[in-house]
Protein backbone atom coordinates (compact mmCIF):
# COMPACT_ATOMS: atom_id res chain seq x y z
CA UNK A 1 0.00 0.00 0.00
CA UNK A 2 1.75 3.31 -1.21
CA UNK A 3 2.52 5.69 1.35
CA UNK A 4 2.72 9.69 1.24
CA UNK A 5 6.09 10.93 0.45
CA UNK A 6 7.94 13.86 0.91
CA UNK A 7 7.25 16.21 -1.50
CA UNK A 8 9.55 19.26 -0.69
CA UNK A 9 12.10 20.56 -3.77
CA UNK A 10 14.25 23.33 -2.10
CA UNK A 11 12.78 26.12 0.19
CA UNK A 12 9.07 25.42 -1.33
CA UNK A 13 6.44 22.92 -1.48
CA UNK A 14 5.24 21.45 -4.40
CA UNK A 15 1.15 20.71 -4.43
CA UNK A 16 1.08 20.09 -0.80
CA UNK A 17 -2.40 19.60 -1.48
CA UNK A 18 -1.83 16.22 -3.61
CA UNK A 19 0.37 15.24 -1.03
CA UNK A 20 -2.08 15.60 1.48
CA UNK A 21 -4.72 13.57 -0.62
CA UNK A 22 -1.96 10.61 -1.82
CA UNK A 23 -1.55 9.94 2.23
CA UNK A 24 -4.87 10.20 3.08
CA UNK A 25 -6.17 7.90 0.11
CA UNK A 26 -3.59 5.62 2.05
CA UNK A 27 -6.22 4.93 4.76
CA UNK A 28 -3.62 3.37 6.83
CA UNK A 29 -3.01 6.54 8.62
CA UNK A 30 0.03 7.53 10.58
CA UNK A 31 0.09 3.98 11.67
CA UNK A 32 0.84 3.11 8.08
CA UNK A 33 3.63 5.79 7.75
CA UNK A 34 5.37 3.99 11.05
CA UNK A 35 4.70 0.68 9.61
CA UNK A 36 6.35 1.12 6.29
CA UNK A 37 10.01 1.65 8.27
CA UNK A 38 10.28 5.59 7.41
CA UNK A 39 12.96 6.99 9.57
CA UNK A 40 11.87 10.40 8.87
CA UNK A 41 8.85 11.94 8.60
CA UNK A 42 6.37 13.13 5.48
CA UNK A 43 6.92 17.19 4.93
CA UNK A 44 3.27 17.67 5.73
CA UNK A 45 3.81 16.64 8.92
CA UNK A 46 6.43 19.35 9.81
CA UNK A 47 5.17 22.11 12.10
CA UNK A 48 6.71 25.93 11.06
CA UNK A 49 8.58 27.55 13.91
CA UNK A 50 8.18 24.43 16.56
CA UNK A 51 9.86 25.10 19.41
CA UNK A 52 9.12 22.22 22.10
CA UNK A 53 10.06 24.18 25.39
CA UNK A 54 11.21 22.46 28.49
CA UNK A 55 8.49 21.82 30.86
CA UNK A 56 8.40 22.47 34.53
CA UNK A 57 9.26 19.03 35.89
CA UNK A 58 8.37 20.05 39.84
CA UNK A 59 4.88 21.02 39.07
CA UNK A 60 2.13 18.66 37.96
CA UNK A 61 -2.05 19.17 37.94
CA UNK A 62 -3.94 19.03 40.85
CA UNK A 63 -5.25 15.53 41.69
CA UNK A 64 -8.85 15.30 43.78
CA UNK A 65 -9.99 12.59 45.43
CA UNK A 66 -13.42 11.92 44.88
CA UNK A 67 -13.68 10.14 48.00
CA UNK A 68 -13.75 13.28 50.42
CA UNK A 69 -16.34 14.68 51.82
CA UNK A 70 -18.32 16.40 48.79
CA UNK A 71 -18.33 19.85 50.37
CA UNK A 72 -14.44 19.67 50.29
CA UNK A 73 -14.12 18.26 46.88
CA UNK A 74 -16.43 21.14 45.65
CA UNK A 75 -14.01 23.64 47.26
CA UNK A 76 -10.90 21.62 45.58
CA UNK A 77 -12.69 21.31 42.21
CA UNK A 78 -13.37 25.20 42.21
CA UNK A 79 -10.06 26.00 43.30
CA UNK A 80 -8.55 24.36 40.59
CA UNK A 81 -11.26 24.88 37.87
CA UNK A 82 -10.39 28.61 38.83
CA UNK A 83 -6.31 28.76 38.83
CA UNK A 84 -5.31 25.16 36.48
CA UNK A 85 -8.69 24.35 34.09
CA UNK A 86 -7.19 20.84 34.55
CA UNK A 87 -7.17 18.41 37.26
CA UNK A 88 -6.91 14.73 37.71
CA UNK A 89 -9.93 12.64 39.51
CA UNK A 90 -9.21 9.43 41.41
CA UNK A 91 -11.15 7.30 43.97
CA UNK A 92 -14.31 7.99 41.34
CA UNK A 93 -15.63 4.90 41.57
CA UNK A 94 -14.84 2.94 38.06
CA UNK A 95 -12.26 -0.02 38.46
CA UNK A 96 -9.14 0.19 36.65
CA UNK A 97 -9.75 -3.03 35.19
CA UNK A 98 -12.31 -0.95 33.48
CA UNK A 99 -9.95 1.56 32.08
CA UNK A 100 -7.64 -0.93 30.99
CA UNK A 101 -9.69 -3.29 29.31
CA UNK A 102 -10.91 -0.08 27.08
CA UNK A 103 -7.46 1.08 26.19
CA UNK A 104 -6.33 -1.98 25.23
CA UNK A 105 -9.22 -2.82 22.73
CA UNK A 106 -8.52 0.19 21.31
CA UNK A 107 -4.97 -0.25 21.04
CA UNK A 108 -6.05 -3.43 19.58
CA UNK A 109 -7.57 -2.08 16.48
CA UNK A 110 -5.08 0.46 15.48
CA UNK A 111 -2.52 -2.23 15.71
CA UNK A 112 -4.69 -4.88 13.21
CA UNK A 113 -3.38 -4.69 10.08
CA UNK A 114 -3.51 -1.45 7.61
CA UNK A 115 -5.89 -4.01 5.27
CA UNK A 116 -8.39 -4.67 8.18
CA UNK A 117 -8.32 -1.06 9.43
CA UNK A 118 -8.62 0.70 6.19
CA UNK A 119 -12.06 -0.96 5.73
CA UNK A 120 -13.20 1.85 8.56
CA UNK A 121 -11.39 4.71 7.13
CA UNK A 122 -13.67 7.70 6.40
CA UNK A 123 -13.61 10.95 6.87
CA UNK A 124 -17.95 12.17 7.55
CA UNK A 125 -19.56 10.99 10.53
CA UNK A 126 -22.39 9.41 8.74
CA UNK A 127 -23.95 7.24 11.44
CA UNK A 128 -21.64 8.99 13.92
CA UNK A 129 -18.68 7.39 13.61
CA UNK A 130 -14.88 8.37 11.96
CA UNK A 131 -12.10 6.80 11.59
CA UNK A 132 -9.03 8.79 10.08
CA UNK A 133 -6.09 10.97 10.76
CA UNK A 134 -6.48 14.26 11.96
CA UNK A 135 -9.90 15.32 11.54
CA UNK A 136 -8.62 18.84 10.06
CA UNK A 137 -5.74 17.62 7.80
CA UNK A 138 -6.90 19.63 4.70
CA UNK A 139 -7.00 23.09 6.90
CA UNK A 140 -4.34 22.50 9.06
CA UNK A 141 -0.53 24.04 8.65
CA UNK A 142 0.45 20.64 9.54
CA UNK A 143 -0.83 17.48 10.22
CA UNK A 144 0.09 15.45 13.65
CA UNK A 145 1.33 12.53 14.16
CA UNK A 146 -2.38 10.82 15.37
CA UNK A 147 -4.78 8.39 14.09
CA UNK A 148 -8.36 9.10 15.49
CA UNK A 149 -11.67 7.21 15.97
CA UNK A 150 -14.74 9.29 16.65
CA UNK A 151 -18.05 8.33 17.68
CA UNK A 152 -21.07 10.73 18.85
CA UNK A 153 -22.53 8.73 20.92
CA UNK A 154 -25.40 11.62 22.20
CA UNK A 155 -28.01 12.63 22.22
CA UNK A 156 -28.45 10.32 19.03
CA UNK A 157 -26.84 6.68 19.14
CA UNK A 158 -24.21 5.63 16.77
CA UNK A 159 -25.04 3.04 14.10
CA UNK A 160 -23.02 0.65 16.48
CA UNK A 161 -21.99 -1.76 13.34
CA UNK A 162 -19.63 1.57 12.11
CA UNK A 163 -17.56 1.01 15.14
CA UNK A 164 -14.69 -1.67 14.77
CA UNK A 165 -16.34 -5.37 16.46
CA UNK A 166 -13.10 -5.23 18.05
CA UNK A 167 -14.05 -2.24 20.07
CA UNK A 168 -17.35 -1.77 19.54
CA UNK A 169 -18.75 -2.89 23.14
CA UNK A 170 -16.46 -1.42 25.09
CA UNK A 171 -16.04 1.73 24.11
CA UNK A 172 -20.26 1.88 24.10
CA UNK A 173 -20.00 1.11 27.58
CA UNK A 174 -16.99 3.34 28.16
CA UNK A 175 -19.28 5.97 27.73
CA UNK A 176 -22.11 5.07 29.89
CA UNK A 177 -19.79 4.86 32.67
CA UNK A 178 -17.72 7.76 32.32
CA UNK A 179 -20.99 9.76 31.63
CA UNK A 180 -22.21 9.00 35.30
CA UNK A 181 -18.76 10.62 36.62
CA UNK A 182 -19.42 13.15 34.21
CA UNK A 183 -23.16 14.37 35.43
CA UNK A 184 -21.38 14.19 39.29
CA UNK A 185 -18.29 16.95 38.11
CA UNK A 186 -20.82 18.72 36.99
CA UNK A 187 -22.90 18.91 39.69
CA UNK A 188 -20.06 20.05 41.88
CA UNK A 189 -18.89 22.74 39.18
CA UNK A 190 -21.76 24.01 39.60
CA UNK A 191 -21.89 24.38 43.14
CA UNK A 192 -18.45 25.77 42.92
CA UNK A 193 -20.15 28.59 41.15
CA UNK A 194 -23.26 29.10 43.47
CA UNK A 195 -25.67 28.03 41.24
CA UNK A 196 -28.37 24.67 41.34
CA UNK A 197 -26.48 21.43 41.46
CA UNK A 198 -28.73 20.02 37.89
CA UNK A 199 -28.16 23.23 36.42
CA UNK A 200 -25.79 22.06 33.43
CA UNK A 201 -27.87 18.97 33.47
CA UNK A 202 -30.73 21.07 32.89
CA UNK A 203 -29.30 22.57 29.34
CA UNK A 204 -28.50 19.25 28.39
CA UNK A 205 -24.85 19.44 28.88
CA UNK A 206 -24.58 15.94 29.03
CA UNK A 207 -26.38 15.08 26.14
CA UNK A 208 -24.38 16.11 23.67
CA UNK A 209 -21.29 13.75 23.34
CA UNK A 210 -18.66 13.20 21.29
CA UNK A 211 -15.71 10.72 21.79
CA UNK A 212 -12.29 10.97 20.06
CA UNK A 213 -10.02 8.01 20.09
CA UNK A 214 -6.71 9.02 19.90
CA UNK A 215 -3.82 6.30 19.06
CA UNK A 216 -0.22 8.54 18.97
CA UNK A 217 2.25 5.73 16.90
CA UNK A 218 5.80 6.16 18.03
CA UNK A 219 7.46 9.20 16.28
CA UNK A 220 11.22 9.10 13.93
CA UNK A 221 11.25 13.03 14.47
CA UNK A 222 9.13 13.98 17.30
CA UNK A 223 11.10 17.22 17.61
CA UNK A 224 9.93 18.22 13.88
CA UNK A 225 5.99 17.41 14.54
CA UNK A 226 3.40 17.30 17.00
CA UNK A 227 1.23 14.63 18.47
CA UNK A 228 -1.99 17.16 18.67
CA UNK A 229 -1.21 21.05 18.26
CA UNK A 230 -1.81 23.61 20.97
CA UNK A 231 -5.60 24.30 21.06
CA UNK A 232 -8.15 25.04 23.63
CA UNK A 233 -11.10 22.31 23.76
CA UNK A 234 -15.02 23.94 22.35
CA UNK A 235 -17.17 22.27 24.74
CA UNK A 236 -18.31 22.27 28.29
CA UNK A 237 -16.24 19.83 29.98
CA UNK A 238 -13.52 16.81 28.59
CA UNK A 239 -13.10 13.75 30.74
CA UNK A 240 -10.34 11.72 29.10
CA UNK A 241 -8.71 8.42 30.03
CA UNK A 242 -5.20 7.36 29.02
CA UNK A 243 -2.26 4.77 29.34
CA UNK A 244 1.04 5.64 31.13
CA UNK A 245 3.07 6.75 27.88
CA UNK A 246 2.67 10.57 28.52
CA UNK A 247 2.60 13.29 26.49
CA UNK A 248 -0.33 15.79 27.35
CA UNK A 249 0.87 19.13 28.19
CA UNK A 250 -0.93 21.74 29.55
CA UNK A 251 -0.02 25.81 29.57
CA UNK A 252 0.31 27.83 32.56
CA UNK A 253 1.23 31.66 33.40
CA UNK A 254 3.84 32.26 35.80
CA UNK A 255 3.45 35.19 38.42
CA UNK A 256 5.95 37.34 36.62
CA UNK A 257 3.38 36.19 33.41
CA UNK A 258 5.94 34.25 31.81
CA UNK A 259 3.90 31.30 30.27
CA UNK A 260 5.70 27.36 30.69
CA UNK A 261 4.42 24.39 30.33
CA UNK A 262 3.44 21.58 33.05
CA UNK A 263 3.18 17.74 31.70
CA UNK A 264 0.75 15.70 32.92
CA UNK A 265 1.59 13.29 34.46
CA UNK A 266 -0.48 9.71 34.08
CA UNK A 267 -1.80 8.24 37.21
CA UNK A 268 -2.77 4.93 36.91
CA UNK A 269 -7.07 4.66 37.56
CA UNK A 270 -7.19 8.64 37.14
CA UNK A 271 -9.54 10.75 35.12
CA UNK A 272 -8.18 13.76 33.13
CA UNK A 273 -11.03 16.39 33.69
CA UNK A 274 -10.69 20.45 31.65
CA UNK A 275 -12.38 23.18 31.55
CA UNK A 276 -14.04 24.15 28.08
CA UNK A 277 -14.56 26.75 26.73
CA UNK A 278 -18.42 26.81 26.38
CA UNK A 279 -18.03 26.38 30.76
CA UNK A 280 -15.62 29.35 30.62
CA UNK A 281 -18.02 31.63 29.29
CA UNK A 282 -20.90 29.97 30.84
CA UNK A 283 -18.90 30.73 34.27
CA UNK A 284 -18.74 34.44 33.24
CA UNK A 285 -15.07 33.85 33.48
CA UNK A 286 -14.90 32.27 37.01
CA UNK A 287 -13.39 29.05 35.23
CA UNK A 288 -11.13 29.02 32.63
CA UNK A 289 -10.22 26.67 29.09
CA UNK A 290 -6.71 26.83 29.06
CA UNK A 291 -4.22 25.65 26.20
CA UNK A 292 -3.25 22.28 26.12
CA UNK A 293 -1.02 19.92 23.76
CA UNK A 294 0.67 16.84 23.20
CA UNK A 295 3.85 16.40 21.74
CA UNK A 296 5.18 13.79 19.48
CA UNK A 297 5.68 10.41 20.41
CA UNK A 298 9.48 9.75 21.69
CA UNK A 299 8.79 6.13 23.44
CA UNK A 300 8.61 2.88 22.02
CA UNK A 301 5.43 2.41 22.85
CA UNK A 302 2.74 3.91 21.29
CA UNK A 303 0.00 6.38 23.63
CA UNK A 304 -3.70 5.90 23.32
CA UNK A 305 -5.68 8.38 25.56
CA UNK A 306 -9.69 8.61 24.91
CA UNK A 307 -11.25 11.60 25.34
CA UNK A 308 -15.07 12.26 25.55
CA UNK A 309 -16.23 16.07 24.78
CA UNK A 310 -19.82 17.04 26.54
CA UNK A 311 -21.85 20.06 25.19
CA UNK A 312 -25.22 20.73 25.19
CA UNK A 313 -28.03 18.53 23.30
CA UNK A 314 -30.23 21.12 22.35
CA UNK A 315 -28.72 23.02 19.74
CA UNK A 316 -32.26 24.01 17.94
CA UNK A 317 -32.12 28.50 16.84
CA UNK A 318 -34.20 29.16 20.35
CA UNK A 319 -31.69 27.49 22.12
CA UNK A 320 -29.04 30.07 23.53
CA UNK A 321 -25.97 30.05 25.24
CA UNK A 322 -24.13 32.17 27.45
CA UNK A 323 -23.23 33.25 31.06
CA UNK A 324 -25.37 31.96 33.58
CA UNK A 325 -27.69 34.54 34.63
CA UNK A 326 -27.31 33.71 37.90
CA UNK A 327 -23.54 34.52 37.64
CA UNK A 328 -24.76 37.99 36.00
CA UNK A 329 -24.89 41.32 37.69
CA UNK A 330 -24.16 44.82 38.24
CA UNK A 331 -20.67 44.35 40.28
CA UNK A 332 -20.00 41.29 37.39
CA UNK A 333 -21.97 41.71 33.94
CA UNK A 334 -21.90 39.71 31.79
CA UNK A 335 -18.64 38.63 30.01
CA UNK A 336 -19.99 37.52 27.17
CA UNK A 337 -22.92 37.15 24.69
CA UNK A 338 -25.52 34.75 23.79
CA UNK A 339 -24.98 32.49 20.94
CA UNK A 340 -26.52 29.38 19.17
CA UNK A 341 -24.55 26.15 19.28
CA UNK A 342 -24.58 25.73 15.70
CA UNK A 343 -22.65 29.25 15.45
CA UNK A 344 -20.35 28.43 18.74
CA UNK A 345 -19.15 24.67 16.84
CA UNK A 346 -19.08 26.76 13.43
CA UNK A 347 -16.47 29.20 14.76
CA UNK A 348 -14.21 26.25 15.93
CA UNK A 349 -14.71 23.93 12.99
CA UNK A 350 -14.32 27.10 10.64
CA UNK A 351 -10.16 26.59 10.82
CA UNK A 352 -7.91 24.37 12.03
CA UNK A 353 -7.37 23.11 14.90
CA UNK A 354 -5.38 24.67 17.35
CA UNK A 355 -5.54 27.57 19.43
CA UNK A 356 -8.10 30.20 18.30
CA UNK A 357 -9.02 31.87 21.28
CA UNK A 358 -12.69 30.85 20.23
CA UNK A 359 -14.05 32.27 23.84
CA UNK A 360 -12.79 35.76 22.25
CA UNK A 361 -15.06 35.91 19.48
CA UNK A 362 -18.42 36.02 21.88
CA UNK A 363 -16.81 38.66 24.08
CA UNK A 364 -19.33 41.61 24.51
CA UNK A 365 -17.81 44.67 23.19
CA UNK A 366 -17.68 47.65 25.42
CA UNK A 367 -18.01 50.84 23.11
CA UNK A 368 -16.76 53.21 26.06
CA UNK A 369 -13.71 51.57 25.40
Amino acid sequence: MPMATTVETGPSIVDRTAALKEFDETKAGVKGLVDSGITSIPSIFHHPNLHITSTTSHLSIPTIDFSLPRPIAVDLIRSVSINWGFFQVINHGIPLSTIQTTISTFRSFNELPADVRCKHYKRGMEGGFSYSSNVDLYKSVAASWRDTIQIMTGPARPDLNLIPEVCRMELVAWDERAKEVARELMGMMCEGLGVGVGRMEEMTCLEGRLMACHYYPPCPEPDRTMGTAVHTDPCALTLLVEDQVGGLQVKQEGEDGEEFWVDVKPVPGALVINVGDLLQIMSNDTYKSVEHRVVANSQQDARVSIAIFYNPGKKGESDLYGPLTELISLEKPAVYRNFTMTEFMGRFFGKELKSKALVECFKVIDIAE
